[in-house]
């Protein structure tokens, strides 16, 4: 067990390494990957053009044994395409119907521009990410053991868009969000393209082997889910997640502000949110048991989608992280 414990950790660190090595300026986005990874929930990741959401997602699927897939969400986009159809076939005996799968049928799957596509696809695609299988002509076809949507969504072009709805937003575990980096770092990531532009354009030298190191094995995946499985979380703890979701249903009992911003409050999804990132944020720090800071540390991406604010608080420009913070500073710790 001690093995096991040793090798998961040195797997999820190298597969961090690796995948900050592609990302500068990115590390609470990788975090967030690495989290939604282990406690087995897909993630819908939002940020300006060119902030690196797909090569961030790409570098984690690059450096994972895994099978990967990319769907380009346009408005023409229909079911089938997601999730696959039926295709008859002639044989010699006659014919016969057989079923060629979509790209939803990978380990990790990135949606791309998930609010461009029509109301019948994201239902398709998020029927697939709950229930992780899909049913065609009366026949079900579940996914492998390993398998993890991350749906990105652009913030401010709304032409041609299909925004999620409140219900269907709510099935995914965290909302991500990407800022842009520091200018520091800004200077790092045009050094780094410009090193990747030119080794793919050198000419490979002789007796150079230019091998990748092996992908991290999903069984190390699979070993460390087990040990966040195991983690402690006390009584206190747990109804300290209870209590700032359940704030969000009666804000009125916490300060002036709250029920101002509040319009409707989150649902149990987020405490379960709560307990899964939490215990692997906990996991991630070394750290067998969850203390407040775990909780306090992935809340915003577990709520911030989940929560349905006021016009008023729309109009005086409140944005969902500052009601959150101010739901910490409100909620008593235990």
């Amino acid at each position: 067990m001690a093995t096991e414990s040793i090798d998961a950790r040195e797997q999820i660190a190298a597969l961090r390494t690796r995948m900050s090595e592609a990302i500068i300026g990115q590390a609470a986005v990788i975090e967030r990957l690495l989290i939604g990874l282990l406690a087995d929930g897909n993630l819908l990741i939002e940020g300006m053009p060119g902030l690196a959401k797909t090569r961030a997602i790409k570098a984690l699927a690059r450096n994972l044994e895994c099978d990967f897939s990319r769907i380009q969400f346009t408005p023409d986009l229909l079911p089938a395409d997601v999730t696959g159809t039926e295709i008859y076939f002639r044989t010699d005996e006659g014919g016969e119907f057989r079923f060629e799968p979509g790209p939803i049928f990978a380990n990790v799957v990135l949606a791309d521009e998930i609010n461009r596509a029509p109301a019948k696809v994201q239902a398709a695609l998020l029927e697939a990410m709950e229930e992780r299988q899909v049913t065609i002509a009366g026949k079900t076809h579940r996914m492998e053991p390993l398998f993890i949507v991350m749906a990105t969504q652009n913030p401010v072009d709304q032409e041609g868009t299909y925004p999620l709805p409140e219900a269907q937003m709510d099935r995914f575990l965290m909302h991500v969000h990407i800022t842009y980096p520091p200018v520091e770092d800004e200077v790092k990531v045009i050094l780094l393209v410009r090193g990747e532009e030119q080794a793919k354009a050198d000419v490979p030298r002789e007796g150079s082997s230019g091998e990748k190191p092996a992908p991290i094995p999903q069984e190390a995946v699979f070993a460390a889910r087990r040990e966040i499985a195991a983690i402690h979380v006390s009584d206190a703890m747990v109804r300290y997640m209870a209590d700032i979701v359940n704030a969000t249903r009666i804000p009125a009992e916490f300060g002036d502000d709250l029920p101002r911003w509040i319009d409707i409050g989150a649902s149990p999804r987020a405490s379960l949110a709560l307990d899964r990132c939490g215990r692997v944020h906990a996991w991630l720090q070394g750290r067998d048991y969850v203390d407040p800071e775990d909780v306090r540390a992935i809340a915003p991406d577990v709520l911030r989608h989940r929560l349905t604010l006021s016009y008023e608080a729309q109009g005086e420009g409140v944005t969902p992280d500052q009601v959150v913070a101010e739901l910490i500073q409100q909620v008593a710790l235990p």
